[in-house]
């Protein structure tokens, strides 16, 4: 894939890849098609997530071609959820694209890694990433899953209680503790000693699931010296891809907010025209810009390395979690009585936004870490100064 110019400006072959994305997103992911795979078992097409990967190569965008992927960045790969996120496009989107691919590709190279990041890129297997973690920041002490040596290699025993896409995963990456402290380990989600119950979830396009293993047969994928790094550079990736769902999920509900009120008459006239209207539609304009420019800003950092990840995640999912969710509700008031009903697409893309919002970290909790980073930035900064005097 081409790489991006300094100047923070889409190239041609980008513009393009948007565009096959987002046909692909209409033929595969429209409103009637949503709403039947959402209910369905498994909740998405398999041929048609196989296609992303081996066809449009969407999946593998920002896996580097030595590894099977597209040899793209992360500003790629960012283009093309921007769009699935506008379709709501049923599939392990989150488990596989956002999570697990980022912590293979930054696991060295083996057996195990190489073989599951070639069939995740491929489409031909999905995943789901089972571990704590508190507005994307890992924390060991945290995990509650144990690993231990027998005969026939690690054996993983416990429960996380929230994994988004476990319930469609082929593959579970877990972090786990064993005798030489926590690693990252692949399951087979098909396999003995694995339970998978679904959970009742508010946003029925992204299912969630409770893992409890025992005794499950588990490979190692990073071994505990470089899994905790490859654990937070999946979490970042994770944070920072979601924010660009975001960014696709409010750009479509204020097209859909800005098509009604162009349509729709009274007293005689388009309700856009009143000032009330148009005020919140500007308002969501701004929104939906600001996170656009936070959210790019994050992926061409981590792609680039032009600025610390954390900070730059982080502000991106303040700011895209709280748009995102504002626009999903002002989109409904724009629309008034229509956009409560179920019929209408506005409720699917309101409950994506808000379950969103509480994926790797609140706005809250990010807005939190992001002034903590800045303390300690500053902090630093001037303590030269201070022993200086």
């Amino acid at each position: 894939m081409a790489s991006f110019s300094t100047e923070f400006t889409f190239t041609d072959e980008q513009d393009q890849l948007r565009r096959a994305v987002r046909k692909f997103c209409a033929d595969n992911f429209d409103e009637q098609s949503v709403r039947r795979l959402m209910d369905s078992d498994p909740p998405f097409d398999a041929r048609a997530w196989q296609r992303l990967g081996s066809e449009l190569g969407v999946l593998g965008l920002a896996v580097p071609e030595e590894a099977g992927g597209a040899g793209g960045t992360l500003v790629d790969q960012a283009i093309a959820v921007e769009e699935l996120g506008a379709s709501l496009a049923c599939g392990p989107v989150f488990g596989t694209v956002f999570l697990a691919i980022p912590a293979l590709v930054a696991a060295a190279a083996g057996p195990v890694r190489d073989a599951l990041l070639a069939e995740l890129v491929e489409g031909r297997r999905t995943a789901a990433f089972a571990l704590p973690e508190q507005a994307c920041e890992f924390d060991a002490t945290a995990v509650s899953i144990t690993a231990a040596d027998t005969a026939d290699g690690p054996a993983l025993t416990g429960t996380v209680g929230r994994v988004v896409d476990a319930g469609a995963a082929d593959e579970l990456l877990v972090a786990a503790t064993g005798p030489d402290g926590v690693a990252l380990y692949a399951v087979d989600a098909a396999g003995p000693g694995v339970e998978r119950t679904p959970l009742a979830t508010l946003d029925l396009t992204r299912p969630q699931a409770r893992v409890q293993l025992t005794g499950a047969p588990a490979r190692l994928v990073a071994a505990p010296e470089e899994a905790e790094r490859v654990i937070t550079q999946a979490l970042h990736v994770g944070a920072t891809l979601l924010a660009v769902e975001q960014v696709g999920v409010a750009a479509h509900l204020l097209d859909l907010g800005v098509d009604y009120a162009k349509a729709r008459l009274q007293f005689g006239r388009p309700i856009g025209s009143f000032q009330a209207v148009k005020h919140r539609l500007a308002d969501m304009l701004i929104d939906a810009e600001h996170a656009r420019s936070t959210a790019y800003h994050a992926a061409w950092a981590l792609a680039d390395g032009s600025d610390d990840p954390a900070l730059a995640s982080s502000i991106a999912q303040a700011t895209c979690s709280a748009a995102a969710a504002k626009i999903a509700a002002d989109t409904i008031q724009t629309l008034g009585g229509i956009g409560f009903t179920w019929e209408h697409q506005t409720h699917l893309y309101f409950k994506r936004a808000t379950t969103d919002a509480a994926l790797l970290g609140s706005a809250e909790q990010h807005r939190n870490r992001v002034a903590a980073m800045v303390l300690d930035t500053a902090s630093a900064d001037r303590a030269p100064r201070v022993a200086a005097g």
